[in-house]
């Protein structure tokens, strides 16, 4: 069936209430006869007929009588849509999908949720793990509406035009180890050349960001234990294994206290939010972003 036109079915319930034409006519605003012509347009949309003429006025068919208790309905949700739908060029109301792996899961997320509920209460935000190095193009790919990424100061993000990335916290790397390894209150990165190393794999950006940084400082790092997951690979270097990177908020999430030195030279991570150059302008999109640098100060602090 077609879909019942806004008019003739508001045409049709002023009809069923005031039982003429002309009544309908003086509260719209229209003629009798283009009152007329909006009945019988929805008597061809229903394919039944719904009034029966009773001198100057009307009586509703059965089929009138039934179609009449629910166009109040029809019309009072059509006027909730659309009063929804024009609040949100102003207010952040509607659903927004956040992209996030695992260490912003486990530290972001939950505050994110809370205080974007407590701030915009209109936001029903939805979750969506996506991989660190996957995060730009599940942005690009509309799979995310937002996203976490991390940005490296010796393996940049390659730049997108369509997603901008918005700076959320950045954090200088140290190297952690135990005190036989790393001794002193702080090294130059070519010191640690001879040590072994514990990295997360080359393919992926961190692992890409370290080992340039080591090339850069004249030497490859010897890598014997090629580990993804952080909170490994500081076990593996508390237990005096090898030496592996780490930030502050690396150490917070594995619940670390091992030895650790500040390096010489200044090796940072980006936590940034990713977004689409066509939603910035979305207030869903605007109040995440503000929340989510709230948030993130409030973790770092």
């Amino acid at each position: 069936m077609e879909e019942l036109g806004r008019v003739p079915l508001k045409a049709f319930l002023e009809l069923s209430r005031r039982g003429t034409m002309t009544a309908v006519a003086q509260e719209l605003g229209y003629t009798p006869g283009a009152i007329s012509q909006q009945v019988a347009k929805l008597e061809a949309m229903v394919g039944v007929s719904l009034i029966i003429k009773d001198g100057r006025g009307v009586r509703l068919t059965d089929a009138g009588q039934v179609l009449a208790q629910h166009a109040e309905a029809v019309l009072n949700a059509e006027e909730t849509a659309l009063a929804a739908v024009r609040a949100t060029r102003t207010t952040a109301l509607g659903p927004l999908t956040i992209g996030v792996f695992g260490s912003t899961a486990g530290a972001i997320l939950a505050p994110l949720v809370v205080a974007l509920g407590d701030q915009y209460p209109g936001v029903q935000v939805r979750s969506h793990e996506v991989s660190v190095d996957d995060s730009a193009a599940a942005v690009r790919r509309g799979q995310v509406d937002v996203a976490f990424g991390l940005d490296y100061s010796t393996a940049p993000i390659p730049r997108d035009p369509e997603v901008e990335l918005i700076l959320l916290k950045s954090e200088r790397f140290s190297l952690a180890g135990t005190p036989e390894l790393l001794s002193g209150s702080g090294m130059a990165l070519n010191e640690a050349a001879q040590l072994p190393w514990i990295l997360t794999p080359g393919y992926t950006q961190f692992g890409q960001a370290i080992r340039n940084a080591c090339r850069a400082a004249g030497f490859e790092p010897r890598v014997v234990h090629e580990i993804t997951d952080t909170a490994a690979c500081l076990a593996l270097a508390d237990a005096g294994l090898g030496v592996t990177p780490v930030t502050p908020l690396m150490r917070q999430l594995a619940r670390s206290t091992g030895h650790t030195i500040a390096l010489q030279e200044d090796i940072r991570r980006h936590l940034v939010l990713m977004r689409h150059q066509a939603t910035i302008t979305r207030p869903t999109v605007a109040a995440v972003t503000a929340v989510a640098r709230q948030v993130v100060d409030a973790v770092h602090r």
